[in-house]
């Protein structure tokens, strides 16, 4: 299979939507699909003229793990030295706006997958969870930390500890997701909200993301630096001066990301 394959990528405007594409394995996520996902992203981030990214699985599953298969005869130090968890990290690194559309399974590294994004909206079928414990193992790319942040201690304890999932529903009231859509509408809903996004100020959109991300990952006091940092910088921009301006001659503004 090729790498043009297993992610499909269309661009709307300034939205583009991101496709995991191994339908027969239920987008079990290979080392080959996580690093054609990093090319993916890594080309979105490079083109100015997208601003938000919707990633997307089937209705069937957004992504049911890891490729258990590829996994299950590994080595400490070979698992160490192809550093192929670490690289996931950039996924969790990409700059711009990043919204999940899951339906049906987000287990496992699926689940961990979601997480990374900066939202998630969900099918009426998506069912969440880190079923690692069921293996002899334990998350290892997010699942633990991102979401016990998500839903806190107690329930997180309860889904690592026990490999159970939650339906999208359980996950809406948990605060895991932003929206909850028919199957037959949850990824249009989370293009509709992607393009609300890309309306925004690019550059802005890109430092608030950085700043609320920093309210989970470091103290008040550092988030708040980061926070402050990000507002001052942006007065260097032309769209803070168009923002400004068209609120007071009462217009919509036109950001151009500069």
């Amino acid at each position: 299979m090729s790498d043009e394959q297993l992610v499909l990528s269309t661009t709307d405007g300034h939205v583009t939507t991101l496709t995991l594409n191994r339908p027969k394995a239920l987008n079990a996520l290979s080392p080959e699909l996580i690093d054609t996902l990093i090319a993916a992203l890594e080309q979105c981030e490079a083109d100015a003229q997208i601003r938000a990214v919707v990633l997307t699985g089937g209705p069937r599953a957004f992504a049911a793990g890891a490729d258990i298969k590829a996994m299950a005869g590994a080595s400490p130090m070979g698992m160490l030295t192809s550093r192929a968890i670490e690289r996931w990290a950039r996924i969790a690194a990409f700059r711009k706006p990043l919204i999940a559309a899951v339906s049906g399974f987000a287990l496992g590294g699926g689940c961990e997958l979601a997480m990374m994004c900066d939202m998630i909206v969900a099918s009426e079928t998506a069912q969440f969870g880190q079923p690692e414990i069921n293996l002899g193992i334990i998350p290892g790319a997010g699942g633990t930390q991102r979401l016990t942040r998500a839903i806190g201690p107690y329930r997180a304890m309860e889904l690592v500890l026990t490999g159970a999932t939650i339906s999208a529903q359980e996950a809406y009231q948990f605060g895991l997701i932003n929206r909850l859509a028919p199957v037959e509408s949850f990824l249009q809903e989370a293009q509709r909200l992607a393009a609300q996004v890309a309306e925004k100020a690019p550059l802005a959109a890109q430092l608030a993301k950085e700043a609320v991300r920093a309210a989970a990952e470091t103290t008040l006091r550092e988030g708040m630096a980061i926070e402050l940092r990000n507002f001052y910088l942006l007065f260097d921009t032309e769209d803070q001066k168009e923002g400004m301006r068209a609120f007071i001659e009462k217009r919509p503004p036109v950001f151009e990301g500069r």
